[in-house]
């Protein structure tokens, strides 16, 4: 048994949004009282203050709320701020144990929007989902929630749209689907700025092109700073709906920018895994060393090296393939693949390796990958 993160968009009514933007608010509060009541509490030296005594605390405030005229805690579903007071305990947990960087409380326009619903309350169709409170909301998509055990169910919103993300328990056979399969011989991956991925079975992957998408971006933000220049000049606040609609237009083209950069990824990472090999092998890029370097940031990003590794890591634990990760001092391009020596200075510029020792003329890229497929051997 594997658990499997799913994540599909929704389509709630009018009523629904509210009652969900509603919700996205109190988890919010939730949240922000949370952490103040910790705060607080370590300033005056007082003892880290429990879970359930959070919770009691909450209560109590929601009930006193109530008896003042201010019942918008009761509208939206008691599991939402629940979660959200546990979430913050644990980050602010995490803190104390030097496991994670300390909270900061969430804000209206920048922080994430989303809420939980309870696993116990959930129940998911073909096409629709029953919500807590909230009640049927459609489906984008058909059956693409498999039968089992629901865990962490979350709706969130990008600006756009809603989106329903939830871990649901799968059998090993629906995940890995080259069991029967043999494998083959093992992969080494070179990861570039030129060829996005070189692969030591001679397979090469190029960076796709959103030149026109980012030129179109820039246009639509050269026009919405128009706007904002007229409102400073007038000292106005007030939005109007032309700028309105070009800031959803601008949203809409970063998403478009995005996916489809993670599209092109997704398909990188399928074709490979579904050539099942025995090991796959990449470098450990420090991404925020490369980045340090102003000719070529811009490019590192766009290229989104993580998230091949994050794909390829989850891919091959789905599959039954040993990711190996070479150490970042390995000098998988100094390294001649055919005789093993080690050249001291090899400049970026210098595209084709030539060995001083045996003579062999390769590409350099492809040198690296097949140094990387030697490590699994």
């Amino acid at each position: 048994m594997m658990i499997k993160g799913f994540k599909i968009k929704i389509h709630p009514n009018k009523e629904q949004k509210i009652l969900m933007n509603k919700t996205f608010g109190c988890a919010r509060f939730a949240y922000n009282w949370t952490l103040n009541k910790q705060l607080e509490a370590f300033k005056n030296g007082e003892k880290f203050i429990q879970e359930k005594e959070l919770r009691k605390e909450f209560t109590k405030l929601k009930k006193d709320m109530k008896t003042k005229g201010e019942a918008w805690l009761y509208e939206i579903p008691n599991n939402a701020t629940k979660q959200a007071i546990k979430d913050c305990f644990r980050a602010y947990e995490n803190f104390f144990n030097s496991k994670a960087k300390k909270p900061k409380f969430k804000s209206k326009k920048h922080s994430k929007l989303s809420f939980y619903n309870d696993t116990y309350k959930i129940k998911v169709f073909n096409n629709k989902v029953q919500l807590e409170v909230i009640g049927l909301i459609n489906l984008a998509e058909e059956n693409r929630i498999p039968s089992g055990k629901i865990y962490n169910p979350r709706i969130s919103f990008d600006g756009l749209n809603y989106w329903l993300s939830v871990n649901v328990q799968v059998d090993d056979n629906q995940i890995n689907k080259n069991s029967d399969k043999e494998k083959t011989e093992p992969i080494g991956i070179d990861l570039g700025i030129k060829t996005l991925m070189t692969c030591s079975n001679e397979m090469n992957f190029k960076k796709i092109n959103t030149e026109k998408q980012i030129k179109k971006l820039k246009r639509l933000q050269k026009r919405a700073s128009r706007h904002y220049l007229n409102m400073k000049n007038n000292k106005t606040t007030e939005k109007s709906k032309n700028l309105l609609k070009l800031e959803k237009s601008i949203l809409k083209q970063y998403q478009r920018i995005t996916n489809i950069r993670l599209n092109n990824i997704h398909q990188i990472t399928t074709n490979i895994i579904k050539l099942n090999p025995s090991h796959i092998v990449i470098e450990d890029l420090v991404i925020s060393n490369m980045i340090k370097n102003k000719h070529l940031s811009y490019k590192i990003e766009d290229c989104s090296f993580y998230e091949i590794r994050r794909q390829l890591e989850y891919k091959c634990e789905w599959n039954n393939i040993n990711l190996i990760i070479a150490d970042k001092w390995f000098a998988s391009s100094k390294i001649c693949s055919n005789c093993g020596n080690k050249k001291e200075i090899l400049s970026l510029s210098e595209r084709t390796y030539k060995c001083d020792y045996c003579n062999c003329i390769i590409d350099r890229d492809f040198n690296a990958s097949i140094n990387l497929k030697n490590l699994a051997i």
